[in-house]
């Protein structure tokens, strides 16, 4: 690593743990440890305790991204001059945004809506408010019609690893295949149905159901309590054994671990004049932190009206952060560079997230000691962290039924999974002929930059942020520096403006017209659109419906 590389490598650690360790110290140390959220007859479900929502909320926001997107996007933009673009967009997209929707959450809950288009109606007094914030119950929906899909396979290869089903595959092709025919995405000598990846499914979207059908603060909040604690235990036995990993071939010296921290690492400051890097970047953190989705609102509308956010919002960011660049930069790269070395880490990281997480770590679990456990710990690793966030993207869902049409909760709970589990069959039935890829693009990516820039602009703009400055410090344990009130007015929207805005004619433009699309995968690809317009529609429908019948009721 060269001397650049050690710079950027310990400023990281040192800063991200240090600021981690002393947030974690304030809030176990505040005189509202306890939120104390036990609520009144007939009231909303509330939080039981500060630690629960602060660990549901970083489970939320710690994902699979965090251990296999992050460390693969840091690698092909420029390694340790990556992270000055991704942490410019942390300050002036990513905890600013924070900060916005647990202020909108908040408010909306003290109001008796858990979800955004009753947030936004209050944001602003215009009709057709409340059908902007429609978006935020559409699009984690789309989100989790998928995610569930992706979060079954870790549970799957968690199974392997501990059965060493697929061990004597050791090279990448075979794992390819492996990975392939358990997806269903074809028939081969691994998997000759799509049985096996139904039974993950089915297993993963029960346990989904578990803890969503027990609510808040014994369903949501236990998971947190319980599965965060375990995946950093998890995370930091893998980062040790990658650590001591060493040179795993002597007769490779420039196949070892140190390599490839230096290839996440070592700046190549060049790639800063790359606009591509800087939109990268920012998308990397709005996915990392689950921003523009409407979750963070609703898990904040679960809070008292003089529950700290500040402190809450920044903890929750900076434990993110530390799952994310210290945990995940550590585990998946490192070991390639180690076992495939530069050149081979490079073209996989070309081939994506999935392709370093489910075929080369599984190749490298079979040629160390223990392979089998520490497959098995790093699958398990990717389904909690996978669990976490599929519930969040659940929620809005099951909110606005039980806020807006006064559902009970099993009501609103099994409608939900009715829905979701006939929309995910679709995800599984089309899958090799990109039926995924198409829904996570215009959700996942493109669709939460759009809600956030709505979501920065009524806030800061149309509610004003004056008021919403003292709405986001009632009962705060943190004073947000004066800076950002600059920052959440003018440069947060106009970066958001801006970065949509290339975005759409560097990428959506070209994706919309299918430009350099395999003709045969065109109707699945409109199919996957047809599917997100069809969730959104019947979420704006739904949420007309709730409207009118309040309207009838007052008069």
């Amino acid at each position: 690593m060269t001397s650049q590389g050690w710079i950027f490598f310990i400023v990281g650690w040192t800063t991200i743990i240090g600021l981690s360790v002393y947030l974690f110290a304030r809030v176990m140390l505040a005189k509202r440890q306890k939120v104390l959220m036990e609520p009144a007859e007939g009231g909303r479900a509330q939080w039981a305790s500060r630690i629960g929502l602060i660990l549901a909320m970083a489970g939320n926001a710690i994902g699979l991204g965090n251990f296999l997107r992050f460390p693969v996007k840091a690698a092909a933009n420029g390694g340790g001059a990556f992270m000055i673009p991704y942490f410019c967009a942390l300050v002036f997209l990513g905890i600013p945004l924070m900060w916005v929707e647990w202020t909108i959450g908040r408010y909306g809950g003290a109001h008796h809506h858990g979800t955004s288009p009753g947030m936004f109606s209050l944001l602003w007094k215009n009709r057709g408010s409340k059908y902007l914030g429609a978006l935020g119950i559409a699009l984690p929906f789309v989100i989790v019609v998928y995610y569930n899909f992706i979060e079954s396979w870790t549970l799957g290869f968690a199974w392997f690893s501990a059965t060493g089903k697929y061990f004597g595959n050791t090279n990448q092709n075979a794992m390819n295949e492996f990975l392939r025919g358990f997806q269903g995405a074809e028939a081969n000598q691994f998997f000759s149905s799509i049985i096996p990846i139904l039974i993950f499914l089915g297993i993963t979207l029960l346990i989904n159901y578990f803890f969503l059908s027990r609510g808040i603060s014994k369903g949501i909040e236990v998971l947190a309590k319980f599965g965060m604690p375990v995946l950093f235990v998890f995370a930091i036995v893998l980062v040790i054994r990658v650590l001591t990993m060493g040179t795993p071939d002597p007769a490779l010296p420039d196949q070892n671990i140190m390599n490839g921290l230096a290839f996440i690492w070592n700046p190549d400051f060049s790639r800063l004049a790359n606009a591509e890097v800087w939109l990268v970047a920012a998308g990397q953190i709005f996915f990392t932190l689950s921003l523009g989705q409407g979750i963070i609102c609703t898990y904040a509308s679960y809070l008292r009206e003089k529950n700290d956010i500040t402190l809450n919002g920044i903890t929750t960011s900076a434990t993110n952060e530390f799952a994310e660049v210290i945990l995940g930069g550590t585990i998946a790269i490192p070991l390639a560079v180690a076992f495939f070395g530069l050149a081979g880490t490079q073209e996989i990281a070309k081939q994506g997230a999935f392709n370093l997480g489910f075929v080369s770590l599984p190749v490298i679990f079979q040629k160390i000691p223990f392979g089998q456990l520490f497959g098995a710990m790093w699958f398990l690793l990717l389904f909690i962290a996978g669990i976490t966030s599929s519930v969040a993207m659940t929620s809005p869902a099951i909110a606005f039924l039980e806020d807006e049409f006064h559902w009970k909760r099993s009501k609103a709970v099994n409608t939900v999974f009715a829905v979701l589990a006939s929309a995910t069959v679709l995800v599984v039935v089309f899958f090799k002929f990109g039926f995924l890829d198409e829904l996570d693009y215009w959700a996942g990516t493109f669709g939460i930059v759009v809600f956030a820039a709505i979501e920065i602009i009524l806030f800061s703009w149309v509610f004003g942020l004056k008021r919403g400055w003292h709405e986001m410090h009632k009962g705060a344990d943190l004073t947000v520096p004066r800076f950002f009130k600059f920052v959440i007015k003018y440069i947060t929207p106009v970066y958001m403006l801006v970065m949509l805005g290339v975005w759409t004619y560097q990428e959506a433009v070209p994706k919309f017209i299918m430009k350099n699309v395999d003709t045969v995968n065109r109707p699945y690809l409109w199919g996957a659109r047809g599917l997100i317009l069809a969730l959104i529609l019947l979420t704006l429908w739904m949420v007309r419906i709730a409207w009118k019948s309040k309207k009838e009721k007052s008069a």
